[in-house]
């Protein structure tokens, strides 16, 4: 049996690092076809297709599916607060203002760039700008691949972005540019990714699921306890990053963990509300629509270590 699972570009999800690390993957008693999406959304409709068993995604998009249908089911955590907001260092950016409101003002008349429509990026987005700039004159351009939004940035096609810190930190490095608004303020405790399943394959195959979750979370403690090795790693796997790079990026929202904490739930059911009110959803899902915590729960039972930081 082969074990198909859906993953983004985002190098600090622990895919990478499995991918990287065979030794972490071995004990699963099961080979893994990865297969890369440039969007969460993309990769919600490869599990329309019947493509994937399992997938690293923002929560936002898998609920827009899942409210249209989709059979999955979110079964542990990954990370959280992984949206930040950059630009070119022209701009007024938190602490001087502090006020998010302030910070999305000075983009009257311009556009912001977002990786997919329905993104979790893109939803912080078009909520911050209904909540904190409502009237304002500030276009929402979407990309279908996040490198695709850096670049937005060094042309000056838009004039600031949201998206995951790897995106703030290659605005730093090509466009001279500086995070904006931190990710821990942006939108705390927000599920910056999950794994999320098929029903049907994790009813049939549910110990290959519990495997793959604690292969996860070994990968995550990795990420925490030793850091300078992950980014070697990962560094070197996708071989058009350097270490510093990677580093850098790990820094910028320090928070890696496979729990489902309640924190964790109460965002993404916030997340629900928004969805609602944005117009991506028409009915709000309930709590056990969107999560399985049983196989965690049982793999994870300690205290989360989403506040632990990194090494």
């Amino acid at each position: 049996m082969k074990l198909r699972v859906g993953h983004l570009s985002t190098f600090y999800h622990t895919a990478v690092l499995l991918m990287a690390r065979k030794d972490i993957t071995a004990g699963l008693g099961v080979s893994v076809d990865w297969s890369l999406m440039g969007t969460g959304p993309a990769i919600m409709q490869a599990f329309g297709r019947g493509e994937l068993d399992l997938a690293y995604i923002g929560l936002p998009p898998a609920i827009i599916a899942m409210e249209q249908g989709a059979p999955v089911v979110c079964v542990a955590g990954g990370h959280v607060e992984g949206t930040v907001m950059a630009g070119k260092s022209r701009w007024l950016g938190y602490p001087e203002p502090d006020d998010l409101g302030a910070v999305l003002g000075q983009f009257e008349g311009r556009s912001i760039g977002v990786p997919g429509n329905g993104s979790i990026h893109d939803v912080i987005l078009k909520d911050a700008l209904a909540r904190y700039a409502p009237g304002r004159n500030i276009t929402v351009r979407n990309y279908p691949w996040a490198d695709l939004v850096t670049e937005a940035v060094v042309k000056d096609e838009v004039a600031a972005a949201f998206g995951t810190p790897a995106l703030a930190i290659a605005i730093k490095r090509f466009a001279g540019g500086k995070i904006l608004y931190p990710a821990a303020k942006l939108r705390p405790d927000n599920p910056s990714y999950g794994i999320v399943v098929d029903r049907s394959f994790l009813n049939a195959h549910r110990g290959s699921v519990e495997r793959f979750l604690i292969a996860h979370e070994e990968a995550e403690s990795v990420l925490r306890n030793d850091p300078a090795d992950a980014a070697r790693a990962i560094a070197d796997h996708v071989g058009i990053i350097d270490r510093e790079f990677v580093l850098e990026t790990l820094r910028v929202s320090p928070k890696y963990c496979a729990a489902l904490t309640g924190a964790y739930i109460a965002s993404t059911m916030d997340f629900v509300k928004a969805l609602r009110k944005l117009g991506y959803i028409k009915r709000e899902l309930g709590r056990d629509e969107i999560f399985d915590t049983s196989l965690i729960e049982k793999v994870h039972p300690e205290k989360d270590h989403y506040g632990d930081g990194i090494a």
